[in-house]
């Protein structure tokens, strides 16, 4: 039988082909709903991984879902609240066990906890909330969740306000402008548009947290940042406006191949803009502050990054 070189080739270079392809590392990246910020950032952070020779599969989910799929290996790679998985790392509810299996890969950006009064309220503190009637999110929502334990911290609870309504941001805005809830808390960037929707309507006053209250937050759960609303955020914001906040972040099962993890790191870095053009608090993120302590393991392949950047 003869052999012919060039098919021989051929051939050869459509086997390689096939078997790179069936090589390239598989990874499962756990998003937001859609409709939010979290399912297109991963779809930026798939044609990345796409460039590094990954097969990057997004799948919709949400903060405390995605630490419950990376623990229990449904996920390798997914976008978290760093104050809900510090509460997975330490097994408080509403999770069962300890996450035992979730490291941190990047801190994005900031979120910040935000509580707005109708300007004639009398309310300057969550102290004053006692007898007063409040907006909350719907419960099992991370903000809901920031509002109890940010009225435990100042000796009160839901049942000491006249009326607590667990709405959404639309609902909320329109109890305060009829004056059925005198404050609303909400988790989200600056300028929230639901405030902004609300200030046009009539006026209000954004409520501080202060340094004591914010230590005390952070025994309950050290994910906890502190964090400032910028005066001139909000209309007739005249001051800043001390609160606390928590991070987006992204996390991955630890043992995840640490050459993944590195990858896709040094390419959401280099690809910034890819996905500050989708979240515009990416925009003053750095190395440095992605690699910032919040309670939650380093990856082994986000540490190798971060000394080779000389950010740890």
């Amino acid at each position: 039988m003869t052999f012919h070189p060039l098919k021989i080739g051929v051939a050869l270079g459509t086997l390689l082909c096939a078997t790179s392809g069936a090589m390239a590392q598989q990874v499962k990246l756990m998003t937001g709903p859609q409709g939010g910020s979290w399912y297109p950032l991963g779809g930026a952070i798939a044609n990345i991984g796409d460039k590094a020779g990954m097969k990057v599969q997004v799948l919709p989910g949400a903060g405390i879902a995605n630490v419950k799929a990376i623990e229990g290996g449904k996920a390798d790679v997914g976008f978290a609240n760093s104050i809900s998985t510090v509460d997975g790392i330490a097994g408080r509810a509403p999770f069962d066990t300890p996450a035992k299996n979730v490291c941190n890969v990047a801190t994005l950006y900031p979120q910040y906890f935000q509580i707005v009064a109708n300007a004639d309220s009398g309310i300057n503190s969550l102290g004053d909330l006692k007898g007063k009637s409040a907006a909350f999110q719907p419960k099992g929502n991370t903000a809901e969740f920031i509002s109890q334990q940010a009225l435990e911290v100042y000796g009160l609870k839901a049942a000491d306000l006249s009326r607590v309504s667990y709405v959404s941001y639309t609902d909320a805005v329109s109890l305060m402008k009829d004056n059925n809830a005198q404050v609303f808390t909400l988790g989200t960037t600056v300028p929230a548009s639901a405030i902004m929707d609300l200030a046009s309507a009539r006026d209000i006053k954004i409520v501080a947290i202060g340094d004591d209250k914010f230590q005390a937050m952070r025994k309950l759960n050290p994910g906890y940042t502190k964090l400032v609303i910028k005066a001139g955020s909000y209309p007739k914001q005249t001051a800043d406006v001390p609160t606390i906040g928590y991070a987006t972040h992204v996390i991955a099962r630890c043992d995840l191949d640490a050459d993944v993890v590195y990858k896709l790191l040094k390419g959401m870095v280099d690809n910034k803009a890819d996905l500050t053009a989708i979240a515009k608090a990416m925009g003053e993120t750095t190395p440095k502050m992605m690699a910032e302590d919040i309670g939650v393991p380093m990856h082994k392949g986000a540490t190798k990054y971060y000394k080779e950047a000389g950010v740890l």
